[in-house]
């Protein structure tokens, strides 16, 4: 099967995804296993209904899991030189092509979003990661150095590095990107030669559990990739385990703080992409015609459950009214429905939990005195919440300083750039940010001022594999993509040696 164009309706549910729906299976050791804890249930945010039953690992599970990552370590996957790894890697993202319909209606049907999304950026985007983590395989290199070793006399010395794999890593990832989120981290792992259990988020584990089934079909060895699904016991037995050498966590900062200190216990390092409220500051000088991309993309795009949303908009006074006018108009036109329709640009939220948190988001920011500006209706089957934009959030409350995750954004004038920059700087996060302006010089003399991990212009909410990606401040530890991916998942031995 192959993927659909990104804005075909799909005529139904695929047979094989009905299938996989049925009973789908962990991964441990290259054997699919039923969870020693029992299953639980996935739904389908658009209805509410039962999609699946999944396996509940135990703490047993998770042990063998990792028991089976680190033989990996020491069997053929050890041995395996960095083209055949990169070989193994082009034939997993060629499968995932392959298998992308499948794919991309289970992400739909788990997560919510559009179906439009999930071919292109999970099913689609997630091939071509693969394919450029792939390559990084065959380029782990080292230097030599340079030393002044002066004892004992007479005695020459050479030195050089080497990088070596990191060992067995846990991968924790989020709802909000399931498949494409597992890709980021296993792909600059395999190619760093390490071992990887994953541990998907419950509310979206199905195409974790279909994709280490593709990881098996393309012929990695048993146990370099192993999954093991269920809730936060689950994640937090993971991260404790004493044979795991490393962790990598994408999801809020509240739990990442939580994974950190705990794997600080047994001093393993640690990678964490983890929230944001990202700004976006529009200046007299955009143009005005990016607000509906702006919108789209910055603030809305994927419902709003994006860690670098566009959820605090500032806009100069100049450009305000007419600005704030054309927001309206472009959120109000924004069709909300079911993610297996692409004409819906607002979906449902991935649960009853998140659908009740933004709720009662909204309702704070009401109740703290911001003014919401639409009166939109959202249906009454499935986890939905309509969009919303406030005016005269005060900068010190909830609306303007914590994750909502969801279709909330907050307007707010300014006058100076001074201004603008210490509102934009006022939070714990510093994931994303971005400048919308005609003015080159004030830009460049800008960027540095912005306490962002990335700062885009006159566009956001758009990453690029070879862009560096990961937080100031509280939104996280260590950079995602390109080649500081790699250096995540490798460690660094110094060699040095004495001869006559």
């Amino acid at each position: 099967m192959r993927i659909g164009a990104p804005d075909q309706a799909p005529g139904g549910v695929a047979p094989d995804v009905t299938a996989f729906l049925d009973a789908p299976q962990m991964l441990i050791g290259g054997q699919s296993c039923a969870g020693e804890a029992g299953s639980f249930d996935v739904f389908n945010p658009a209805d509410g209904s039962v999609l699946a039953q999944v396996p509940e690992a135990s703490e047993a599970d998770v042990d063998r899991a990792v028991r089976a990552a680190a033989a990996a370590m020491q069997g053929p996957w050890a041995a395996m030189s960095g083209a055949a790894r990169t070989g193994l890697m082009l034939k997993l993202a060629d499968l995932i092509e392959e298998n992308g319909e499948e794919l991309a209606q289970i992400e739909t049907l788990e997560n919510g979003k559009s179906i439009m999304m999930s071919r292109l950026i999970e099913v689609m985007s997630s091939a071509e990661y693969i394919r450029y983590m792939a390559g990084y395989a065959t380029k782990i290199r080292g230097e030599t150095l340079d030393v002044s070793i002066a004892i004992p006399p007479g005695t020459q010395y050479t030195a050089f590095t080497r990088k070596e794999p990191v060992g067995v890593v846990a991968a924790i990832t989020p709802w909000n990107f399931p498949l494409n989120m597992a890709v980021w981290k296993i792909a600059p792992a395999l190619a760093a030669g390490c071992t990887v259990v994953l541990k998907p988020a419950e509310e979206t584990p199905l195409t974790s559990l279909r994709l280490v089934e593709l990881i098996r079909e393309a012929g990695f060895p048993d146990g370099v990739v192993n999954v093991v699904t269920g809730g936060g016991a689950v994640g937090a037995a993971l991260v404790a385990h004493p044979g795991v050498n490393k962790v990598t966590f994408t999801g809020s900062t509240d739990t990442g703080i939580k994974i950190g200190t705990r794997a600080m216990q047994d001093v393993k390092p640690v990678t964490l992409e983890l929230g944001g409220k990202a700004p976006m500051v529009m200046f007299d000088d955009m143009d005005l015609s990016l607000l509906g991309p702006a919108t789209g993309i910055g603030i809305f795009l994927n419902t709003g459950q994006t860690c670098c949303a566009g959820a605090r908009l500032f806009i100069q006074r100049g450009i305000y009214d007419e600005a704030v006018s054309t927001l309206k108009g472009i959120v109000s036109s924004l069709p909300i429905g079911p993610g297996m329709d692409p004409a819906n640009q607002i979906n449902p939220l991935v649960s009853a939990k998140h659908q009740a948190h933004v709720t009662a988001a909204i309702e704070r920011g009401i109740a703290d005195g911001a003014t919401p500006l639409l009166d939109l209706t959202a249906p009454s089957d499935g986890y939905f919440v309509a969009p919303q934009l406030f005016e005269g959030a005060a900068p010190s409350c909830a609306l303007m300083q914590e994750e909502v995750f969801g279709p909330v954004a907050a307007i707010t004038p300014f006058d100076t750039e001074d201004e603008v920059i210490a509102m934009a700087n006022d939070v714990r996060y510093g994931l994303g940010a971005s400048l919308w302006s005609k003015d080159i010089n004030r830009v460049m003399r800008l960027v540095p001022k912005v306490q962002a991990g990335t700062v885009w212009v006159n566009s956001h909410n758009i990453p690029d594999q070879n862009m560096p990606f990961g937080g100031f401040k509280q939104s996280g530890l260590g950079r995602e993509h390109g080649s500081t991916a790699l250096d995540n998942f490798l460690e660094t031995k110094a060699v040095c040696v004495a001869y006559s």
